[in-house]
């Protein structure tokens, strides 16, 4: 574990994603490179507007989901993969390292990922990029309703990765981060199982609805913070260029949450720096030492629950949904849908709903 770090600033970067579904795979391609390079000057100036605010130096700078992409739609897994999709040694996290080399801080993110285990197939990813510029954190999306996971071609992928690779956490000298993409925020386990593994600080990228009533992801970036005593750094888009949906569909509401689950700042809607806030890595260690009743962390009982997971299992959502022959197979579009449906005659038919 590292040493607690000096005081520094976070910041959910609200940002527009620009959707490239509709380009050509050269054009896409030179779009997320651009884009990539656009977003260095407006970190730098929000870094900048932050210390003059009277905050503290930035470290952390986390950006919404997709950013780069916007989201796949109805375009088959393979041909979104060849559009659209990075290479874990690939151009965009070079230009994307060096950028964090330049400003000197962390850069917290979201993309699509080829693997070249799986042709064909993509992962949702969530990466941290350190000052060093080499990619300390990446983690493939679990649980998604419209794009592969891990679990689906879970024995090839565990036999690549093994399983400390599902759940990663860098410890880093501003303290031990994790990633939680999107609606995984509604999942609690998500973030037990991290808090478990040492996670302080997570990330959150996200492109979700931003409205004046309180969401459910709104609900559970608190409950997340605090249930784990972890800080939550969540970054909403600021809208989507090019896609069918209106503009500002998934706009507004980045924030921080500290680690006793109080929202520290929140954006309103647009691209905007407002949702930045102090990281104070010493108190959440104090607080996590000290016995107390609102420490939930250090009451938890994990094997309580383990037997009963277990024996309900087989209801839920199985591994390998997309293995064939023991191989990896590339579903259509409509295996999600399909997927979704078994579950839910399987769980009717065993009375559980």
């Amino acid at each position: 574990m590292s040493d607690a770090p000096a005081l520094y600033s976070a910041v959910a970067m609200q940002l527009t994603a620009r959707a490239v579904d509709h380009l050509t795979d050269a054009d896409a391609r030179a779009s997320m490179l651009e884009h990539i390079a656009s977003i260095e000057t407006r970190i730098r100036a929000s870094s900048i507007f932050i210390a003059q605010y009277g905050g503290d130096p930035v470290k952390l700078a986390v950006l919404p989901e997709y950013l780069f992409t916007s989201y796949p739609g109805r375009i088959s897994l393979p041909d979104f993969a060849a559009k659209a999709c990075w290479d874990a040694d690939g151009r965009e996290y070079e230009a994307l390292g060096a950028i964090a080399q330049r400003l000197g801080m962390f850069i917290a993110g979201n993309a699509y990922e080829r693997d070249a285990h799986f042709p064909h197939f993509y992962f949702q990813t969530s990466f941290v990029v350190a000052p060093s510029g080499d990619v300390v954190l990446r983690y493939r999306r679990l649980m998604s309703m419209f794009a592969p996971s891990p679990h689906d071609v879970w024995d090839a992928y565990l036999d690549h990765y093994g399983a400390e690779a599902v759940f990663p956490v860098a410890d880093t000298e501003i303290g031990r981060i994790a990633a939680i993409a999107s609606e995984e925020i509604l999942y609690p386990e998500i973030a037990r199982v991290l808090a478990m593994r040492g996670a302080e600080i997570f990330a959150h990228s996200s492109s979700e609805i931003g409205s004046p009533l309180t969401t459910p992801k709104d609900i559970a970036k608190q409950a997340r913070a605090f249930e784990n005593a972890a800080y939550v750094v969540s970054a909403n888009t600021a809208g989507i260029e090019g896609g069918g949906l209106p503009k500002f569909c998934a706009d507004g509401g980045s924030r921080v949450v500290d680690y006793r689950g109080k929202i520290m700042t929140q954006s309103l809607s647009g691209e905007t720096l407002t949702a930045f806030a102090t990281i104070d890595i010493d108190a959440l260690r104090k607080a996590r030492r000290t016995p107390a009743m609102i420490n939930s962390l250090a009451r938890q009982r994990p094997s309580l629950f383990a037997e009963a997971y277990a024996l309900s299992a087989k209801e839920f959502h199985t591994a390998n949904g997309m293995m064939k022959d023991g191989m990896p197979a590339v579903p259509d579009r409509d295996y999600f849908k399909r997927a979704q449906e078994a579950v839910i005659v399987r769980l009717d038919a065993a009375g559980l709903i």
